[in-house]
């Protein structure tokens, strides 16, 4: 836990840091932007990674979703779905995650943003023991590029049992390198309320290029746990090097 500890201190303070360096370097006025904007998504990727463990069995995943947010009082609504594999290979029966969020997102002073809300992630059919389906309130606050965000189950965790009150902690930075090109940097800590055989620490370093018609996004991920495998034995939070495209609309 010591070591943990230190890790996220220290990715943390880089964290920080790069966001200071960007807040700096790309201060500039934002386009005049109408009160209700409704936009859509879709994409393909080779592995659907999420908080470091393969959703998809290291297989690719087709996902989509849309969105609209009030832009004067920084409401929002959205939904998002994607493939998956984990539910079955767990015993059940689904076969997609339906994400339904909805938040506020703002400022707190110039240049400090901060966005709170609620997420439940929805498993149609799931059929295992103690139900997939997980509810999440989260609070982020921002700087520049960079970000803390925490998000806290009021129910148990993406099927297992008695661990409500579970918690993630994400710390990151999206920087801008040069234009339609970022650098992606995260590190997170999955706790599992009453089962710490299944908490891990993940990391992701990659870029995304917006090329106009599409973003394509290359990351390399890892989670330090070898407790989520698929029934063949395959480690689904091994270091792997996952390629997403995608197009917002």
């Amino acid at each position: 836990m010591k070591n943990l500890k230190s890790q996220l201190k220290l990715v943390a303070a880089i964290t920080l840091a790069f966001a200071a360096l960007g807040a700096a370097s790309s201060a500039r006025a934002e386009d005049a932007k109408p009160d209700n904007e409704v936009s859509f998504n879709a994409a393909v990727t080779t592995d659907y990674r999420y908080r470091g463990i393969s959703q998809s069995r290291l297989k690719p995943a087709l996902q989509g979703g849309a969105d609209y947010v009030n832009n004067p009082t920084g409401l929002y609504v959205g939904t998002w779905l994607s493939t998956i594999k984990w539910i079955s290979d767990a015993g059940g029966d689904g076969n997609v995650e339906w994400d339904i969020y909805g938040g506020k997102k703002g400022e707190i002073a110039p240049g400090i943003s901060y966005d709170v809300g609620g997420l439940y992630y929805f498993y149609p059919s799931n059929g295992l023991a103690t139900s997939a389906n997980t509810f999440e309130l989260y609070g982020q606050v921002g700087y520049g590029p960079g970000y803390i965000k925490y998000s806290h189950s009021t129910t148990n965790l993406f099927g297992t049992s008695n661990s409500k009150n579970s918690g993630y902690l994400d710390v990151g930075a999206n920087i801008d390198l040069a234009t339609g090109l970022v650098l992606n940097l995260h590190a997170g800590h999955q706790g599992v309320k009453n089962n710490g055989a299944f908490a891990y620490t993940d990391y992701k370093v990659g870029v995304t290029k917006d090329f106009g018609v599409c973003s394509v996004a290359l990351a390399a991920i890892y989670a330090d746990t070898k407790a989520y495998v698929s029934p063949s034995g395959k480690n689904l939070a091994k270091t792997g090097l996952v390629l997403s495209v995608s197009k917002t609309f």
